[in-house]
């Protein structure tokens, strides 16, 4: 009952933080803030800063013949302006109105695609430039939006004729104003920060007086120093933000240094920091690890984002700050979440997997998390993000943590996570040539008075992962006079078939021809269906491991997974 008025007044402080916010922003687009978006209009672009977000010239081609491939989806404008479409899904008119796509425009490399960038972004301010107003003018999107234009100016300004060319600085200095009013009023988070970030492009890019500089400097050293942790983790746990956030921080570090600006210390700091954390996250094969809203992996964005660390060398072992674990030798990569969930205005994107793992084996990936599909019916996120997708264990069905899913609350919250585990703690364990670590965390404490705690350890050739998973009171004494069950899943990868072996064990072959071999005392693994739902092409079949058991019958479980032919010693 405790449990359930706490998670009630979470919703209720969220509630109230987004009402009052949206009522801020609603003041600040009326007519008695809009005359402080007005104001004088620069006169050129000084610099274009670079985008290091990955081009392909034939979505160019796509959007010349009016079709627009946009988050997952492919909406053909039959001749209308795209900007004058009824589309009902958010994602897709984000991107629109974000002009990412510019970029691809960008390597065309083509009078027609310079033409037709022009064309779409005319169309845009005749349509929506004026009227603040809707998706296109919600604060996050009008920061992508800012640092689309700036980078890719000198391409779509190239052979414009006088008008369009102020047409164009004086409706981007709208939507700085604009944003730098809106900045404050936005949520706490990963589009916060980039709302900062491309003031300080705008900044740099623009004529501006040295204070503006210097504010927009100080602003987004604010944000930094706040929002990305001493480990290089950012304050949401998720790998995904990370990836974002290098592909907008490189790229303004760089600036700074062409406008002959010494690059701020917190900016140099942050991101010496987030590469290495990125490298944390890699699997051997190029995958990040699938916690906190990260699904398909784009290797050669996340190569293009490493290109820039100049350290290359081994990932970090141990996140205290963000909450993970990693454990690598040999060819052998394991990667485990062992924190606690961000703060509820943060965990829009926060799975429920606190001590879930992923296990890769050179470029072979074994055991893995669902993932989740970004482009996916939003109808499916939630599934994506429970516990029973993450290998760990579940107690009687249910996720250790619970999401906002109120039909009357999404519209105005989202989907926060507003309960799950309160203390988390882990302890590093390397010697004797092996990586481990013991861990434990409270979810299940509330409902079913059980403390889930999971010990692995990494066998030194990397061939043999030890794993101990014990279900206790609190203080440390066994369950006992219950009737709650537990499931310990282990996801299989998509690419690796399943079979029984011998002495009860299961045999785990990669297409490769490498093989493992999962075994575990006292209890009898089944093999279950499963779904991957961050496979390239959209969700995928596959199975998994369950081991079911009673913890006040046996509250402890060992388990190994061994590969063939590795020593066990």
């Amino acid at each position: 009952m405790a449990k359930a008025k706490g998670d009630a007044g979470q919703l209720a402080m969220l509630v109230v933080q987004q009402a009052w916010r949206r009522l801020r922003r609603r003041l600040r687009t009326g007519p008695v803030y809009r005359w402080r978006y007005t104001g004088r209009t620069p006169e050129r672009v000084l610099i274009a800063p670079p985008d290091l977000r990955l081009a392909d010239p034939q979505i160019a081609s796509e959007i010349y013949h009016g079709r627009f491939p946009f988050a997952g989806r492919m909406v053909e404008a039959g001749g209308q302006s795209p900007f004058q479409l009824d589309v009902a899904h958010r994602g897709w008119l984000e991107a629109l109105h974000g002009f990412r796509w510019l970029r691809h425009m960008h390597a065309a490399d083509s009078e027609l695609a310079t033409a037709n960038a022009r064309a779409l972004m005319a169309d845009w301010m005749a349509s929506h430039g004026r009227r603040i107003a809707g998706v296109a003018w919600d604060p996050a999107v009008t920061a992508r939006r800012v640092i689309a234009w700036l980078q890719h100016s000198a391409v779509v300004l190239k052979g414009a004729d006088f008008a369009f060319y102020r047409q164009f600085l004086r409706s981007l200095s709208l939507q700085i104003r604009y944003l730098r009013s809106m900045a404050p009023e936005m949520a706490d988070g990963e589009e916060r920060l980039r709302a900062r970030i491309a003031l300080a492009f705008a900044a740099l890019s623009l004529p501006v007086p040295t204070p503006v500089l210097r504010h927009a400097t100080r602003q987004l050293c604010r944000e930094l120093d706040r929002q990305v942790l001493p480990d290089g983790g950012h304050v949401s746990r998720s790998p995904h933000a990370v990836l974002e956030l290098l592909a907008d921080l490189l790229p303004l570090r760089q600036t700074y240094a062409n406008q002959a600006e010494a690059p701020p210390g917190a900016l140099v700091g942050a991101v010496e920091r987030m590469l290495p954390m990125l490298r944390f996250f890699r699997h051997r094969e190029g995958s990040l690890a699938r916690f906190n809203g990260m699904g398909v992996t784009v290797h050669d964005r996340v190569a293009a984002i490493l290109r820039h660390d100049d350290t290359a060398g081994a990932p970090l072992l141990h996140a205290p700050y963000s909450g993970y674990e990693r454990l690598a030798l040999g060819t052998t990569t394991v990667i485990a979440d062992t924190g606690a969930p961000p703060p509820p205005e943060l965990s829009h994107e926060a799975h429920a997997g606190c001590l879930s793992f992923e296990l890769s084996s050179g470029r072979t990936q074994v055991i893995v998390n669902c993932g989740i599909d970004r482009f996916g019916a939003d109808d499916f996120r939630p599934l994506g993000r429970a516990t029973a997708a993450h290998s760990t264990a579940t107690v009687n069905d249910t996720s250790q943590a619970r999401f906002n899913l109120s039909g009357r609350l999404c519209g105005l919250l989202g989907t926060p996570l507003v309960a799950g585990p309160r203390t988390v703690d882990c302890r590093r364990h390397d010697g004797d040539g092996r990586h481990g670590f013991r861990a434990s965390h409270d979810g299940y404490l509330s409902r079913f008075g059980l403390v889930h705690e999971r010990a692995l350890a990494l066998s030194a050739d990397g061939g043999v992962l030890d794993g101990v998973d014990r279900f206790l009171r609190p203080g440390g004494i066994p369950s006992g006079g219950g009737a709650d069950r537990v499931a310990l899943r282990f996801h299989l990868h998509p690419d690796i078939a399943l079979a029984e072996g011998d002495k009860g064990r299961l045999v785990l072959a990669a297409s490769n021809g490498e093989t493992w071999t999962f075994a575990c005392a006292h209890a009898r693994p089944e093999i279950e269906e499963s779904i991957f739902l961050a496979g390239i092409a959209g969700p995928v079949r596959s199975r998994q491991i369950v081991v079911y058991l009673a913890p006040d019958e046996r509250p402890e479980l060992h388990w190994r997974l061994s590969r063939m032919g590795a020593s066990e010693a």
